[in-house]
């Protein structure tokens, strides 16, 4: 199974993929189930996340993190700092 991806992005990078015109998810503290049908890219704005996936990994990000989901992940989100983002499916 893929891992989930963090990274830090370019001013640039973030205007090449146009990524302040894609959606925005809000979320309040909370701890929730969640599986991807699809890939999902985001870009958090605040808040403050661990994302365990079902063989144990934990996955920290935050405000200024680009974040890649795998299709197919089964996970807890686990939101620390109310969540803000931009998001983006794909196949």
């Amino acid at each position: 199974m893929p891992k989930i991806k963090v990274e830090k992005v370019s001013e640039q990078k973030l205007k090449e993929m146009d990524i302040f015109s894609w959606p925005i998810w809000d979320k309040e503290v909370s701890r929730f189930d969640w599986h991807y049908d699809e890939t999902e890219m985001c870009y958090l704005l605040k808040g403050k996340v661990t994302v365990e996936t079902k063989d144990g990994e934990k996955v920290n990000f935050g405000a200024g993190d680009f974040v890649t989901f795998p299709q197919g992940l089964d996970c807890v989100w686990d939101i620390t700092e109310p969540v803000k983002k931009h998001y983006s499916f794909s196949d």
